[in-house]
């Protein structure tokens, strides 16, 4: 006996059938006899039906109100999932953020988990053998006692900080993939599935593009060390043995994975853009004036290149931020240009970042420079490079995504099996 938490994403729970099937495989959990904690998503494409009506209602509505909306999709899915739960003979309840409670900051549409008691819930785990239905990506803020959501991708965090709260021995996230791959199958048809990757390999991947899960939920994961088991919702929940282990990928901390390679995966970004500040003055107090307003107006800044000038009066300034910033990016930095004091402004909207991951990298030296050659042997130019102990990334035209990373794939061996 042990004890789960389950969560389903919005296409694990798109309709009825689905429900169904999804109630099937927590019921295959139960009849193991696991105290059992489902998390749930709204149905597939729901919340952005919310967010559309939000908009509709008014271009500039009150983030509190669109939180009380969008939040309700996951209200509809953990009610349903219980009524079904409950027709097969399984005690089951559902449960709002603000029910257990999730008590979370006040930043409305983006709010973070303070704390989770999870006493109640685990109580009924013992008194009552009771599944908890929770609905994911929502809270409560405990001053104002308004209804908050965590951010798109929440339910994954939902999912982790409940495990921790009620000290599970698992989290499982199951999904319409079957586990983390060393890249997208898509680009790359012989990706391979990982068995195993540790909460540092998986962050990265994350927070570089790979979509399998939201980077916050592996935050969550390594600091409270709760294993994060990824699988699939679409198994046949009764062809799959409870006590056994199912095809996935379990993220884990390092020191539980026997072997570790030098590269993990590699992870792609399209939803780049580059601004180049042209002939700046070179002197204290420049990167300040570029970057303080940017940051005022919660634009993120990724890579950041300065150039080393020659005669040591001016320089060039490179940075990237999210395409869906980049206009506002460029309208901030035009307008701080007589303090700024600069010549040019280049942009560029048609770029991707790829990233090369792996925590063995750690202990190997030269693991980038044999993918700059590489690159350079495809013609592939790089227009900036970022490091890190476990991680660098490479700037490059959109148009060369695909080629990039297959070669890169291949120049790591994580093409063979």
């Amino acid at each position: 006996m042990g004890r789960l938490v389950m969560k389903f994403g919005g296409t694990s729970v798109a309709n009825i059938d689905r429900i169904r099937n999804v109630a099937r495989h927590v019921k295959r959990e139960v009849d193991a006899g696991h105290d059992v904690a489902v998390v749930v998503s709204a149905m597939a494409g729901k919340t952005n039906e919310l967010v559309g009506w939000c908009g509709d209602a008014s271009p500039l509505h009150d983030a509190r109100e669109y939180d009380a909306v969008v939040a309700s999709g996951e209200q509809v899915t953990s009610g349903l999932l219980a009524i079904v739960l409950q027709g097969m003979g399984i005690q089951a309840r559902s449960w709002q953020g603000w029910q257990i409670p999730i008590r979370t900051s006040d930043a409305h549409a983006s709010a973070r988990i303070l704390e989770i008691d999870g006493s109640e819930i685990s109580a009924r785990f013992k008194d009552r053998q009771e599944v908890a239905v929770i609905a994911g990506f929502q809270g409560i803020n405990p001053q104002t006692n308004r209804i908050t959501t965590l951010g798109r991708g929440g339910s994954d965090t939902s999912a982790v900080a409940i495990a921790a709260a009620i000290r599970a021995d698992r989290c499982d996230i199951y999904t319409d993939v079957d586990g983390v791959y060393t890249t997208d199958p898509r680009v790359v048809p012989k990706a391979r599935r990982l068995d195993k990757i540790a909460f540092e390999d998986m962050l990265e991947l994350a927070s570089q593009g790979a979509k399998v899960l939201q980077v916050r939920s592996v935050e969550l994961g390594m600091v409270h060390n709760m294993p994060v088991f990824v699988r699939s919702s679409f198994d046949k929940p009764e062809d799959i043995d409870p006590h056994g282990t199912p095809p996935g990928t379990l993220i884990c901390s390092e020191e539980e994975i026997m072997e570790s390679h030098v590269v993990t995966g590699i992870a792609f970004s399209k939803d780049e853009a580059q601004i180049s500040v042209r002939q700046i003055e070179d002197k204290p107090g420049v990167a300040a004036a570029i970057f303080g307003p940017l940051a005022e107006a919660n634009i993120n800044v990724d890579m950041i290149v300065q150039n080393v000038s020659e005669d040591g009066k001016t320089t060039d300034l490179t940075f990237t931020v999210p395409a869906s910033d980049y206009t506002r990016a460029r309208d901030t930095i035009t307008s701080a240009k007589a303090k700024i004091g600069y010549a040019r402004l280049d942009t560029a909207t048609d770029v991707a970042k790829v990233s090369v991951i792996g925590s063995g990298m750690r202990s190997h030296a030269g693991v980038a420079a044999q993918a700059f050659t590489a690159l350079a042997g495809r013609n592939i130019n790089i227009r900036a490079i970022t490091t890190s102990e476990i991680k660098f990334s490479v700037l490059i035209d959109a148009a060369y995504t695909e080629l990039a990373v297959r070669t890169l794939h291949t120049l790591y061996g994580l093409d063979q099996t």
